[in-house]
């Protein structure tokens, strides 16, 4: 893992190496195993590197290949290595001394631009292609690595992160109104659909699968792939089903667990996390290595509020699975005296950007700090498993059912998932009538996701023209996806929306503060295509949701977790609880903000003062869903960032 730099010229102008410099003394407040750079008169490379795998242990990065004329720089760990040694022909006695970059290089030399096409992982890298005196470079499919470029009529110039851009002289910091617009505009967890843009008007980044080709003044960014499987699967019986998934999910999981250092995971009581956690242990105790589990807990004085299906802490659970998967040490943290509030300078930092999961910021970089201390280098997680491997809502499916008469078949499934929930057999009939019929109760239909309202200032979108763009994606003007079926709204978020955009921001930049790396097997991107070439009747059957990875479990984690149906883990159900505190620093801070015209520029006034208004009544740590909560948190995040980067800076 590394953060990477570069400078190209696109004219004859030789290389300042002063500006080279001064981005990677930039970096400098990273932790580093190795710091080196390359250059030529037109090309600058650095790396900030940070060694987590076996083969990256003195790694030269940037590496410059003299036979083949190619220079790389890197930030990559790849899964699909044994792959590539065989399409390569790469020699057995040399497989195990090859770097993750060297083998990007050779994919180049083979494949050229279509290069990204072939590699499986996570990773960000540019190549300078002497002979053809081009830049080629390309992030991963869910832009689990940053990278960010500035480019003019003279040079460009790229980073892992935004701040080492903004120190050259070159580089103007101005506001990106379109992202401020983008950003508030969009109601969901989505920051942005154009995953090109930054708050930065003079800084772009290289999308999530996408490749970038400069050559000159020419530059081409490329959509090289897709997460659609090119045909559905079709075998003979469920337990064919069953033992396809486990062998790609073990793959998957097996590739992630490359490190010389411990191998941790979050876990929660849930079905995403326990199944990574069974796969991995399952693994890493071939070679009687520990796995450590890192879990998040309220603090004593929580009192549990929540409804009997709702568990805000899950230790009974997390227990259950830590005790029958064995070769485990679990860790447990409640965070005590951090809260929404008090993270969000820690945050702005880190990301360089606003973000929209205030509710679970307390505790998802702390997490990062423990796995830091225990000396982890990659830390698991499921964080994509709702879409990928636990899939199936029986509410939907059964809608589906209704929908294409298959009304016997609707009525056994009912009988079976009464059974197995509690409750009367037809209890579910109305919502499934609402689902597959949603004209039938169009006021239902229309309250789209429990959300927020759009926070923008009506002027500002005209202005920018954002809920016109926002349509071509599929969002409207509630703020969120116009599609009602869960089936399109996933198609969309994996193939038009680059939605991790945000959450991958997140963890690639904690990862290189806490050298260490979080990595997703659930958004492999074999793991994906499997996923959606899958029969929907194999993710919902017998009366079970998300029957799959329930099936696929079996004999791998307890069945009080396997085939729980009755409790669901939430977290942050403590967060108004940790508010306490800080709540009237953020009430203070709010009437702040609405009294700079300049900051209401942006903003729905009249949402932030109606909102405003209701939270001066006092807090109910009780309302953790409460839209007027979220929307002081969002706004306070947002003005915050206008004060660090533009107002004062």
């Amino acid at each position: 893992m590394s953060a990477i730099a570069g400078i190209y010229h696109l004219n004859d102008e030789p290389i300042n190496l002063e500006h080279g410099n001064r981005i990677m003394k930039e970096l400098e407040k990273y932790p580093a195993d190795d710091i080196q750079t390359w250059h030529s008169d037109k090309v600058f490379l650095g790396c900030h590197a940070q060694w987590i795998t076996p083969e990256s242990i003195g790694e030269k990065l940037p590496y410059y290949d003299h036979e083949r004329k190619l220079a790389i720089t890197a930030d990559a760990i790849i899964d699909n290595r044994d792959e590539l040694f065989e399409r390569l022909q790469i020699k057995k006695s040399k497989q195990k001394e090859i770097t993750d970059s060297e083998l990007i290089l050779l994919s180049y030399h083979k494949w050229g631009e279509d290069s990204p096409k072939y590699l499986v992982g996570d990773f960000a890298f540019m190549i300078w292609d002497e002979k053809k005196q081009q830049i080629f470079g390309a992030r991963d499919p869910s832009g689990y690595r940053m990278l960010y470029y500035f480019k003019n009529n003279s040079r460009l110039t790229f980073c892992t992160t935004i701040e080492p851009l903004l120190s050259l002289p070159y580089v103007e910091k101005q506001l990106n109104e379109n992202y401020i617009a983008e950003f508030l505009a969009i109601t969901g967890m989505i920051d942005t659909v154009d995953a090109r843009m930054t708050p930065f008007k003079n800084i772009d980044q290289v999308p999530p699968f996408h490749s970038i080709t400069i050559n000159g003044e020419r530059m081409n960014l490329e959509h090289y792939g897709t997460f659609m499987p090119k045909e559905k699967l079709k075998l003979k019986s469920n337990q064919e089903y069953v033992e396809a998934f486990q062998d790609v999910f073990q793959k998957a999981i097996n590739s992630r667990l490359r490190t010389h250092r411990g191998v941790g995971s979050q876990l929660s009581g849930g079905l995403d996390s326990g199944a990574i956690v069974g796969f991995a242990a399952k693994e890493l105790q071939k070679e009687n290595k520990t796995l450590h589990t890192f879990s998040y807990i309220p603090p004593k004085d929580f009192v549990d509020f929540t409804h009997k299906r709702l568990m805000p802490d899950e230790r009974p659970y997390i227990k259950k699975t830590v005790e029958y998967v064995g070769g485990i040490s679990d860790h447990y943290y409640d965070f005590d005296g951090r809260s929404s509030y008090t993270e969000i300078d820690q945050y702005l930092d880190v990301m360089e950007m606003p973000y929209k999961f205030a509710e679970n910021s307390f505790w998802l970089r702390g997490i990062f700090e423990k796995a830091h201390e225990k000396g982890i280098g990659i830390l698991l997680n499921g964080d994509k498993g709702n879409s990928t491997i636990s899939w199936g809502s029986a509410i939907d499916y059964y809608a589906i059912l209704l929908k294409r008469f298959k009304w016997l078949r609707l009525i056994q499934e009912l009988h079976l998932y009464s059974m197995k929930t509690g409750g009367a057999r037809f209890r579910l009939l109305p919502f499934i009538i609402r689902k597959g019929f949603p004209f039938i109760n169009q006021k239902v239909a229309a309250n789209k996701a429990l959300d927020l309202p759009t926070l923008i200032n009506p002027d500002l979108a005209e202005r920018t023209g954002v809920f016109s763009k926002l349509r071509d994606y599929g969002i409207d003007n509630s703020g969120w996806l116009t599609s009602q079926n869960i089936y399109e709204q996933r198609r969309i978020i994996f193939e038009n929306i680059s939605t991790w955009n945000s959450g991958s921001t997140l963890d690639a930049k904690l990862s290189l503060r806490y050298k260490l790396w979080k990595r997703d097997p659930t958004n492999d991107i074999r793991v994906v295509r499997f996923c959606f070439s899958v029969p929907e009747e194999q993710f919902v059957q017998n009366g079970l949701d998300r029957a799959l990875i329930r099936r696929s479990t079996e004999n791998l984690l307890p069945d009080q977790i396997r085939l729980n149906q009755h409790v669901r883990g939430v977290q942050g159900a403590d967060w108004l609880h940790r508010m306490i505190p800080d709540w009237s620093m953020l009430i203070e801070e709010v009437k702040e903000l609405t009294n700079d015209s300049t900051v209401l520029n942006f903003f729905d006034e009249e949402v932030i003062r109606s909102a405003l208004n209701n939270s001066e009544k006092g807090l109910r740590t009780e309302s953790m869903s409460d839209p007027d909560y979220r929307i002081l948190m969002r706004v306070v995040i947002v003005y915050r960032l206008l004060k660090k980067y533009f107002e004062r800076g």
